[in-house]
């Protein structure tokens, strides 16, 4: 017994000694520290803080990358401008401004190389807009949220070599941290909404007992409640209303182009003829960017909309399948039953 005891007195100390030797060492504090900020990463809280993190980061890394290109098809454009009114105005001071039908001909030519250069131009990736009008702190998050969420607008593109190596490596991790908050907010989501919908049926089930309490009947068992699909249905309409009356407020945008944007995105389809900012340039100007981060919030919060309807259809599904198992092996038992029943009678058992 005293040899027992000594050797916990000794694993004791041993221990003792082992907890002050990491708590004085400082390379034990710093991976202490490191495990329990990737435990608090793995969270809800610490996955949805790095989305929006990386997105931030993101955007302001690819504008420091992207700003100092320049879209040759801009300086093709203004030399043909300059010299389609170059030429236009040397024949209007010359000679055939005395004869209207040459110089008509006359204009008419220019006119055309001016216009098959500047439809080949514009084929060739002209848009009008410099670098620093193109890569704005809103299109650079829009960019950042359309390469992670794996949706892929299309309308803004890195140009230069160094951007379009940034993409893939910011893709190689973004998605897989996407997939990580997908599958959070989807469960921390699903969790609450049912958590909200049993509160309700239960209130309205106890509605309905304290009308029916003249009744004798003991009561019944605690049913599982489950989610229906048409619940997380009418959460996805509201939500795309949502996204509808305020994107067409804010962008000018028809009812219906507003209501395809919002369901194209948040299923990541990403056609891209439709991306909110184009607007929000003059907000961005006057230093206000709150309709853009709004606009952020709501497909980020849209996607773990998603995810949530996902976990509570799938769940419902799973209830729904076995409950057809059991009526199906039910089913089978009595059609078993019967034959056996009917092949005894035949034989006269």
């Amino acid at each position: 017994m005293r040899s027992v005891g000594g050797s916990g007195v000794r694993s004791s100390v041993r221990s003792r000694g082992s907890s002050s030797t990491t708590a004085s060492d400082p390379r034990e504090r710093v991976k202490d520290c490191c495990r329990k900020l990737v435990a608090f990463m793995c969270t809800q809280v610490g996955v949805g803080g790095l989305v929006v993190g990386y997105a931030i980061v993101g955007a302001f890394g690819f504008m420091s990358v992207e700003k100092d290109w320049k879209n040759p098809q801009n300086e093709i454009v203004a030399s043909l401008h300059l010299n389609c009114t170059s030429d236009i105005w040397t024949l209007t001071t010359s000679e055939f401004a005395f004869n209207e039908t040459a110089w008509r001909s006359e204009v008419d030519r220019v006119l055309k190389v001016f216009q098959d250069g500047f439809a080949k131009a514009y084929k060739e990736g002209y848009n009008g807009r410099t670098s620093d009008e193109l890569w704005t702190f809103p299109a650079a998050l829009m960019f950042c949220l359309a390469v992670f969420t794996m949706i892929g607008y299309g309308n803004v593109v890195p140009k230069t070599p160094l951007g379009k190596g940034l993409t893939v490596l910011y893709a190689v991790f973004g998605i897989p941290l996407y997939v990580l908050y997908f599958m959070n907010m989807g469960k921390v989501l699903a969790s609450t909404f049912r958590w909200l919908y049993r509160r309700l049926y239960e209130c309205t089930e106890d509605g309905v007992g304290d009308r029916d309490s003249e009744s004798s009947l003991p009561p019944l068992p605690a049913t599982r409640i489950i989610v229906p699909s048409t619940a997380c249905l009418w959460v996805m309409g509201g939500y795309v209303l949502t996204g509808t009356i305020m994107f067409a407020e804010w962008e000018g945008w028809e009812y219906l182009d507003s209501t395809y944007f919002c369901v194209t995105s948040l299923c990541k389809i990403g056609i891209g003829d439709f991306v909110p900012g184009a607007n929000i340039l003059e907000a961005l100007n006057s230093g206000n960017q709150t309709k853009l981060v709004i606009n952020f919030v709501y497909l980020l919060l849209g996607m773990g909309l998603i995810a949530m309807c996902f976990n509570l259809m799938r769940e419902e599904i799973r209830v729904k399948v076995r409950e057809l198992k059991t009526e199906m092996r039910q089913w089978l038992e009595d059609i078993r039953v019967r034959i056996i029943s009917s092949y005894q009678r035949k034989r006269g058992y």
